[in-house]
């Protein structure tokens, strides 16, 4: 039996289900795939979550040095890929934020807005050994439990200690958002590979081309 989605408001502050269970998905989503769509298809029935919140960086401070395509064309490609699905939300407090998007940070706001909900942040395999070396990193241990996205082949190693972590089991990511942008490059077909729109604002805004 589904959960019965319960709504949400993402300026104010909620206690009307304190034992709610949020799943928080953060990236540049620079674009957003389908691969991204069938790990929160997984983590929604797998964490058995109320709500899966997409949180868009404005910048990732995995990759400070990348110039992603535009905000507001981010979220618009998003928006588009999630029609139809009320469980899936869009929050857009790290891009008003502005800066490096930092997850404690994220974190700190969620919890504020959302207090005593269990917060479950989906994490690729490859950051699991760098968890200790992120910002605050004792302080997020406490806020949140951590969701290791496997990549396919690929061990997710030993998980750090004083972290809270376990392993989405369904549907493994195996494309990325660099390989899209390398096959919009290289004028490679990449349509079946994201959501229905998404092609057609990347065509439009002539997104990930080559430049030189």
């Amino acid at each position: 039996m589904r959960r019965a989605v319960i709504p949400l408001d993402r300026t104010e502050v909620t206690t009307l289900h304190p034992a709610m269970r949020l799943g928080l998905f953060g990236g540049s989503f620079d674009p957003v795939h389908s691969g991204h769509l069938l790990v929160a298809q997984a983590a929604l029935e797998e964490l058995k979550l109320d709500r899966l919140i997409f949180i868009p960086a404005a910048v990732s401070p995995f990759k400070p040095g990348s110039i992603p395509a535009s905000s507001a064309v981010r979220l618009r490609m998003l928006r588009i890929s999630l029609v139809g699905r009320p469980e899936y939300t869009v929050d857009e407090l790290e891009i008003r934020r502005g800066g490096v998007s930092y997850s404690v940070d994220t974190a700190r706001e969620i919890q504020r807005r959302h207090p005593g909900a269990n917060l479950l942040w989906l994490i690729g395999a490859d950051h699991v050994a760098k968890l200790p070396a992120w910002r605050d990193a004792g302080e997020l241990a406490r806020l949140l439990e951590f969701v290791v996205i496997p990549r396919p082949g690929q061990p997710s190693g030993e998980f750090p200690p004083g972290f809270r972590l376990r392993e989405l089991r369904g549907w493994p990511l195996r494309i990325s958002s660099s390989e899209i942008r390398d096959r919009v490059r290289s004028g490679k077909p990449y349509a079946q590979l994201v959501a229905p729109g998404v092609a057609e604002i990347i065509t439009a805004e002539n997104l990930y081309q080559a430049t030189g």
